[in-house]
């Protein structure tokens, strides 16, 4: 199991700042918000992936993948009725599959909550239908780039859309393609109305990523979601990937989030 940082909880920072402290911290790998790189995937040149690469590499640090992937765009939806809307968002989601396979990055968070709810006037089945196509498409293109999505279910005060672990599953096995899989993330887990340590086990099989956070939106360890039955769970379904940590409020600073929170996780981990 490898541990890595998002590196959004650095607001401001150089990519360079960011590695340094993730290497500091005792991190594996970071894992990048795209917007954090500059306003537009297609705009990041060769030169600044291969600056971004061997920076990670000169701290002996991976890049995990990436996430947040459509945050700060403009006139993108997953699953929109208009066509050329859903051209749009899969022309830039191609874009950031290369991207992040030019970075080094095997893996591809699906979050993205607003551009991924039900449209107003659609419903929930055709909804599923033009994912599921879109998805599909996706993993075609990510596959040969040796890169993974991973659709994340989400809490429903974020999204109206793939709201359980359950729901996550049910679309890996519609979209039925190897490059795409699921995630799960402490903080989204925590809203469904079952003990975390069974959503894993009952999502082992196609479980690719994990994102630790506190049902407080803060890192791991810092308030009363207990990691101790969530690491055993983890365990004991043989799960040996990325485990990163994922934060919303930034507000005890990223030395302290980046520390704390994996001092936290090594010691529950064992």
């Amino acid at each position: 199991m490898k541990f890595g940082m998002c590196n959004e909880f650095c607001e401001g920072w150089d990519f360079e700042s960011v590695c340094e402290l993730a290497a500091r911290a005792g991190y594996d790998g970071v894992e990048i918000a795209p917007f954090t790189l500059g306003p537009a995937v297609p705009e990041i040149s060769d030169k600044q992936r291969s600056d971004i690469r061997q920076t990670a590499q000169e701290n002996d640090l991976e890049i995990v993948g990436l996430h947040w992937l459509l945050s700060r765009t403009e006139g993108m939806h997953m699953n929109h009725p208009d066509p050329d809307v859903r051209r749009r968002t899969e022309e830039y989601l191609r874009a950031e599959i290369d991207l992040c396979a030019d970075l080094g990055g095997d893996r591809m968070i699906v979050g993205s909550p607003e551009q991924r709810n039900v449209p107003e006037g659609e419903t929930y089945e055709a909804t599923w239908e033009r994912s599921a196509e879109l998805f599909q498409e996706l993993a075609r293109h990510a596959g040969p780039r040796d890169v993974t999505l991973c659709i994340e279910p989400l809490a429903p005060n974020e999204c109206d859309f793939i709201q359980t672990a359950a729901e996550a599953r049910r679309m890996v096995e519609a979209v039925d393609q190897p490059a795409f899989q699921m995630m799960l993330d402490v903080k989204a887990m925590s809203s469904e109305n079952k003990p975390i340590p069974d959503i894993i086990r009952s999502s082992a099989q196609y479980l690719e990523h994990f994102h630790a956070n506190d049902a407080n939106l803060r890192g791991p360890g810092s308030g009363d979601t207990d990691f101790e039955p969530i690491a055993a769970a983890l365990n004991e379904v043989g799960y040996d990937r990325w485990v990163s940590v994922e934060v919303f409020d930034f507000s005890d600073g990223p030395e302290t989030i980046a520390v704390e929170s994996l001092r936290y996780l090594r010691e529950v981990f064992g």
